[in-house]
């Protein structure tokens, strides 16, 4: 996809009238983005210093940097130039530009000079989710029920903004806790898209190149390639419940056996134990009626089915609590009861079966050499 192309059609979208759709931010009469120098991103993050460095993942590194004007910025550096760089940078490039959204990171402008190849973006010193809970901020428990719960719904819009909103539809393909950014105030932002697919109208999925990040990964996608809206729905459900435990997607219980969050969960949920979900870090400062909810949301949103699962605007209503009849529906459901097989169990995928013990290890392998991790070194500044 050539930038020339990027460029023009960047431009159509900024022609268009506003649309009037949850979230989206009014236009301004000057595009929000802009063109940057190569000299003007090595001046903002002092030449690419080390010391500057947020995180690194396979697409290349992320850094700190402070334009002319003061204003602090985050610069997405590609590691090498290559036709398959080339397009994720396009993609990405393009999708941010289209995108406008509360709760969806905007795009600050790009660069592309020889061949180096950067994307800027505004700079959100509460780093990530995962940073909060599992990185270099997570004894700091500055993520109390609250924040945690606004966390959870504003980023459900995002991603619904861009399944049922979003023309064409967007497919985000790596949602998980350290691609969920947050500002100054706590405010989630959705970002990372070099992986996001545009769906065609009428089209249900694209079947395309695993990518994404073991944990997350919904099972038709990680054995099959099928992408679809579903595949996010998976994502984010495997998300809510590593917001309402504290725990990661997988954990290491010996050396040969690991256990999904969600085989954790859900015997709990069936029980009604839901207090012995909560993160301890919230020392029972938790509204135990929306800790249900976003549990049992979580669940619903990771069942191995796609058809299964519920779809994003669902997730934000269901998350708002704004159909007693809907929470009342999902509550009773056949998954919840405790005589039903687990809607987890049967997965080909790592990610969403129960245990991945020795006899699977080979299996599991195979699936972690197709897919391309993007987890991102917790940040030093």
């Amino acid at each position: 996809m050539a930038l020339v192309a990027i460029d023009f059609d960047i431009l159509l979208w900024t022609r268009k009238a506003e649309m009037a759709e949850p979230g989206r931010r009014k236009k301004k009469k000057d595009t929000a983005w802009r063109v940057f120098s190569l000299k003007e991103l090595q001046s903002a993050t002092n030449n690419f210093n080390y010391d500057n460095k947020l995180g690194e993942g396979g697409f290349g590194s992320v850094y700190w940097g402070q334009l002319w004007d003061g204003s602090q910025i985050a610069v997405k550096r590609l590691k090498s130039w290559s036709n398959k760089a080339e397009t994720e940078f396009a993609v990405e490039v393009e999708i941010l530009a289209r995108v406008r959204h509360k709760s969806l990171l905007s795009l600050r402008g790009y660069c592309s000079e020889g061949q180096e190849r950067l994307i800027v973006y505004d700079y959100m010193p509460n780093l990530s989710i995962h940073s909060q809970l599992h990185g270099q901020h997570a004894a700091e428990c500055n993520l109390g029920w609250e924040r945690r719960m606004k966390i959870a719904t504003d980023s459900a819009e995002g991603i619904a903004y861009l399944h049922h909103y979003a023309t064409p539809h967007i497919i985000h393909r790596d949602v998980k806790a350290s691609n969920v950014l947050l500002d100054s105030n706590f405010q989630a932002r959705v970002a990372d898209f070099g992986f996001a697919k545009l769906i065609p109208d009428g089209a249900t999925h694209v079947t395309t190149k695993v990518k994404g990040t073991l944990g997350y990964l919904a099972p038709e996608y990680a054995m099959l390639g099928k992408a679809s809206e579903s595949c996010d729905v998976f994502s984010f459900g495997i998300m809510l419940l590593e917001l309402a435990s504290g725990k990661k997607p997988v954990e290491k219980l010996n050396p040969t056996t690991k256990r999904t969050i969600t085989e954790w969960a859900l015997p709990l949920a069936r029980d009604k134990k839901f207090k012995e979900i909560a993160d301890p870090k919230l020392n029972g400062n938790f509204v135990e009626d929306e800790l249900k909810r976003m549990v049992l949301v979580g669940l619903a949103c990771s069942q191995n089915k796609p058809e299964q699962r519920p779809i994003m605007s669902e997730v934000v209503e269901l998350l708002k609590g704004e159909s007693a009849e809907k929470l009342s529906n999902l509550e009773n459901d056949d998954m919840f009861k405790p005589e039903q097989t687990c809607p987890f169990q049967g997965s080909s995928g790592p990610d969403s079966s129960d245990c991945i013990t020795e006899e699977k290890s080979s299996k599991a392998d195979a699936i972690e050499e197709a897919v391309d991790s993007s987890e991102t070194v917790p940040s030093t500044r």
